[in-house]
């Protein structure tokens, strides 16, 4: 794919500043003054992704999502935000199956790690999901993904059982 003008870069950098802060409707705002040939550049929907998350347009992002997974089959950001879209529209059963094809293709990361051990949480399966916290945090690549790692397991209200036992794990580093 070939990459965005510099006007469209400065809009899709705007869109990101506004979701950043919080207003997705000033961040569409901004994807709407990308060329309109460019709206599908991977970058964009990724952006787009965070605009309708916020919105809560959950069906639109699983398929911006899917669309991500079929035209950047080798970046993790589609597969991970498909599996959200999933669990927000009440699938974490498919949301887990996507993710463990995810580990498959693109071996594994403490990112999806961690959404394995959210959705496995939701599924009741509190086992697999303690298996599933272990994993990403040993997967952490350093002390400052480590540090973002916990505080993100430390606000998940589905891991809220191993709250405790989170701030143990990984200290050796």
């Amino acid at each position: 794919m070939k990459p965005l003008s510099p006007d469209d870069r400065t809009h899709l950098q705007a869109a990101e500043g506004w979701l950043d802060l919080g207003n997705h409707v000033e961040a569409n705002a901004e994807l709407e003054k990308i060329a309109p040939a460019n709206r599908a550049h991977p970058d964009v929907l990724q952006v787009r992704w965070g605009v309708f998350a916020k919105a809560g347009k959950w069906d639109a992002c699983l398929d911006i999502a899917t669309a991500l997974t079929q035209m950047t089959p080798r970046r993790r950001f589609g597969w991970i935000h498909r599996a959200i879209s999933l669990d927000q529209l009440q699938r974490p059963a498919e949301a887990k199956e996507l993710l463990f094809s995810a580990v498959g293709k693109l071996g594994p990361s403490s990112t999806v790690a961690f959404h394995l051990a959210c959705v496995c949480a939701r599924l009741g399966q509190l086992v697999e999901a303690k298996r599933w916290v272990k994993e990403a945090i040993e997967l952490a690549q350093d002390k400052a993904t480590l540090d973002r790692l916990r505080l993100r397991l430390l606000d998940e209200p589905a891991l809220e059982s191993f709250w405790r036992q989170i701030g143990d794990l990984g200290d050796e580093r």
